[in-house]
């Protein structure tokens, strides 16, 4: 990369996060509920849509998802292993809303707005997005039409479910000082560093979904359950981390998803809508037959991405190794399916994938 582009790169970089760390700080001022991570993901997503070009190198990615995955383990408890026994029957209740999630999606989309099979069955899928991509590039599909409708999903679930749990469980629990265990010794540390380095690049090279994160949040699980290193992750560290994960999911939109929003906005509404009122019914059926708190169940099933709502059951208290299994195991089944769904539709005749699939917020330049 010439000195030029790479000063480019950096103004780039240096502008969306201080329009993520503005946006954090003005929901700050206005207390909202996990402000940092509301107000940049909404930030960065207003100012994208109105023609900034967000970057964020995908080796800064990687780095806030390894520090969330800490803070997210250092959330686990001896009660949490305790309730391990009802996740397999809590996974199946869920597997069926997802289900319906799609099949209610899919016909709503076709006989509402009259879109073809193809794109309204990628469109109804509750996440997964690279693989949804990656699979409905290979078929007939509008790519516009579902990465629209994905992202307004993603960013509606956020905007909705934040302020809702802030309610329901009483305001933002990270306001009331450090969790996670307290400022330790230097090598406590260095000893979770380790661990959990070790254990995310067990998860990446396994190709688990999510498994940086997962991996960092397991290594932190085990040192802070055994309190061999019950630390806590620096308010200092959290906070930038937060709004760089904001940054992220608010970059999801493009300038040239634009002229599709208005649009597109009655049948992303709609999509949302359905998709949060069936997982919700099977939340309730969940809360009746398991009795787990209401706040897990709702992040747990909600159709969103892994990082977001495990990073947000942390920030509220609400066992993030349950929610973050969850969201795996959605993520699994449809990764299983899209493909084989993918090969019983028509195969477009042009082959688009690369463009499909770069969806991500790194520039061009700065990949490898």
């Amino acid at each position: 990369m010439s000195a030029l582009a790479a000063r480019g790169s950096a103004a780039r970089l240096g502008l969306t996060l201080l329009v993520g760390a503005g946006g954090g700080a003005l929901a700050t001022l206005l207390d909202l509920p996990v402000s940092w991570l509301l107000g940049s993901t909404l930030a960065v997503a207003v100012a994208s849509l109105s023609g900034l070009r967000i970057l964020l190198p995908n080796r800064l990615r990687d780095l806030v998802f390894f520090v969330l995955g800490i803070q997210a383990g250092s959330g686990v408890t001896p009660e949490v292993l305790g309730q391990l026994a009802l996740w397999p029957l809590s996974f199946a209740i869920q597997m069926a809303g997802v289900v319906l999630v799609v099949i209610a999606t899919r016909f709503f989309l076709q006989r509402v707005f009259g879109w073809d099979r193809e794109t309204a069955l990628f469109a109804a899928m509750p996440g997964a997005l690279s693989f949804v991509l990656a699979a409905a590039s290979q078929t007939r599909a509008d790519m516009t039409r579902i990465v629209v409708v994905q992202s307004m999903r993603l960013l509606l679930l956020i905007g909705a479910l934040t302020p809702l749990l802030g309610w329901l469980e009483g305001g933002d629990v990270v306001a009331q000082g450090l969790r996670g265990g307290a400022i330790g010794a230097w090598w406590q540390y260095l000893l979770l560093i380790g661990v959990c380095l070790a254990l995310a690049a067990v998860g990446v090279a396994t190709k688990v979904p999510g498994g940086l994160i997962l991996g960092a949040m397991l290594g932190s699980a085990l040192l802070h359950g055994s309190q061999v290193a019950a630390v806590a992750i620096p308010n200092e560290i959290a906070i930038p981390a937060l709004v760089i994960l904001g940054c992220v999911i608010g970059g999801r939109l493009r300038p040239e998803d634009r002229a599709s929003m208005l649009p597109l906005l009655p049948a992303s509404l709609g999509a949302f809508v359905i998709g949060v009122a069936l997982s919700g019914l099977a939340g309730l059926a969940a809360l009746a037959v398991l009795g787990i708190d209401f706040g897990k169940i709702a992040l747990a099933y909600a159709p969103g991405a892994l990082e977001a709502l495990t990073v947000l059951a942390f920030q509220f208290d609400l066992d993030p190794a349950y929610v973050a299994a969850h969201h795996v195991v959605r993520f699994v089944a449809l990764a299983l399916a899209v493909p084989l769904l993918a090969r019983r539709l028509p195969v477009r005749e042009a082959e688009v994938a690369g463009e499909a699939a770069a969806r991500d917020t790194e520039d061009p330049a700065e990949r490898t």
